[in-house]
């Protein structure tokens, strides 16, 4: 299970200790691949095992001399174990071990997005029958348009988020990728059964070709699309920014006791998840380049990718953690307002009904334009006056013509809308 706030078990993965722990865990596979092979003795592969253990402050003080973090790491294994060591990276380069080491980094950074964004999906899909039939105006370029549902809003975001988790499934088998070939990716100076032994016992494919590194596209995409679904998060978050305004207040966060929302203002009650939500998204979304550009290397390889990784991976993974898990407590413990979303929805006095009218008119086999004409007179005449559309509609002597008062009022329901809705939902799976 994982926790509510993960960010602690998210930024673990990054931690030196877990990085060395799976360097050691891949050079002991790899021995192992050797002496099985015939490259290393029996008695030599005891000894390493026993002896190579992690020592980080022994590797940071040789890393501070050598600038080089795998050969700090070899030459503090090689203190420990001694003579036999000369077996240890045996054929290998650095990047064997680096980028096998990131591919368990990035699938076990996937295994727990994708655990918390099915819980997000469950409290979007709670949420969608909780006020499927929970009444709203719609809009549309911040304009009254017609009704939907509060459900309906949910239902929307819970189909993105299954998109979103495919998407992450899709990423998962892509990154979970390793490579130990070598220097120029030509296995020349070890088999390629040394890898497919220590790919096999970490879980991962071995790289189908590679050069010194494992291609970075795949890394690209791992990045984008936490990216793209990290714009599902800023959507919602968005759209409660929108609702809890105080001219609309359909919806607001939750508020804790003690909690402040202004050193100034003691009445404030600000979104601050939700901002928080958008703008950390907005860091996710310049990683993408980042990580675009590093597919684009000097032949074989340069090392102008290595840095920007060791700041984008740990970052985007858990500024994601942070904000999905934030997602999830915003929705599941959103107020929601449905008197003023009727109230809202009956500011304009009935004009949503509109389009209603002027299709009913064309069933009348009035040609289109005309019909929208006769309804928009009456529409600007409400909006204007600022008095009930319906009365408008009922005083006006060419449209009545073709309707009775019964059936105006019919035209005012919502319930021809709650059945599309059922419609919709049974679409999307959307079920108690």
């Amino acid at each position: 299970m994982i926790p509510r706030y993960s960010r602690k078990k998210m930024s673990i993965l990054w931690s030196d200790e877990y990085k060395y722990n799976i360097w050691l865990e891949i050079e002991l596979l790899a021995c192992e691949a050797q002496s099985k092979l015939g490259n290393i003795p029996k008695a030599a592969l005891k000894k390493i095992k026993e002896k190579a253990k992690i020592n980080i402050p022994r590797i940071q003080e040789i890393e501070d001399k050598t600038k080089h973090d795998i050969i700090a790491f070899l030459t503090s294994l090689e203190e420990l174990v001694g003579e036999d060591s000369r077996y240890i990276h045996l054929g290998m380069t650095s990047s064997d071990i680096l980028d096998t080491t990131l591919a368990i980094q990035m699938s076990y950074a996937l295994s727990i997005i994708i655990n918390e964004m099915n819980r997000l999906a469950d409290v979007l899909k709670e949420q969608a029958l909780k006020y499927k039939h929970t009444i709203c105006i719609g809009r549309s370029h911040g304009i009254h348009a017609e009704p939907t549902t509060f459900g309906l809003k949910m239902a929307l975001w819970y189909e993105e988020c299954k998109r979103n988790i495919e998407r992450f499934y899709n990423v998962f088998r892509e990154v979970s990728v390793g490579k130990i070939s070598g220097a120029v990716g030509t296995y020349e100076h070890i088999s390629p059964k040394v890898e497919e032994y220590v790919c096999k016992k970490m879980n991962l494919k071995p790289a189908s070709i590679s050069t010194q590194i494992v291609q970075r596209d795949a890394h690209a995409n791992f990045i984008s699309t936490i990216a793209i679904a990290g714009s599902l998060l800023e959507k919602i978050a968005v759209e409660l920014r929108h609702l809890q305004r105080t001219e609309v207040l359909e919806a607001e966060e939750y508020f804790s006791q003690g909690q402040k929302g202004s050193s100034a203002m003691p009445h404030k009650r600000n979104p601050i998840s939700a901002e928080n939500i958008s703008g950390q998204v907005r860091l996710l979304r310049g990683y993408v380049i980042a990580a675009m550009e590093n597919n684009a290397l000097w032949h074989e390889r340069d090392i102008s990718h290595s840095s920007v990784e060791r700041i984008i991976m740990p970052d985007a993974t858990v500024t994601f953690d942070y904000i999905l898990n934030r997602t999830i407590e915003l929705v599941e413990n959103l107020i929601v307002y449905p008197k003023n979303m009727k109230k809202n929805l009956d500011i304009t006095q009935g004009l949503y009904a509109s389009q209603k009218i002027m299709l009913a008119l064309i069933n009348k086999d009035l040609k289109r334009q005309v019909a929208y004409e006769m309804v928009q007179e009456s529409a600007m005449k409400s909006w204007n006056k600022k008095i009930s559309f319906k009365d408008t509609i009922l005083k006006n002597k060419t449209i009545m013509q073709h309707f009775t008062k019964k059936e105006i009022e019919s035209f005012f329901s919502f319930d021809e809308i709650f059945e599309k809705v059922d419609y919709i939902f049974n679409r999307c799976e959307i079920k108690k």
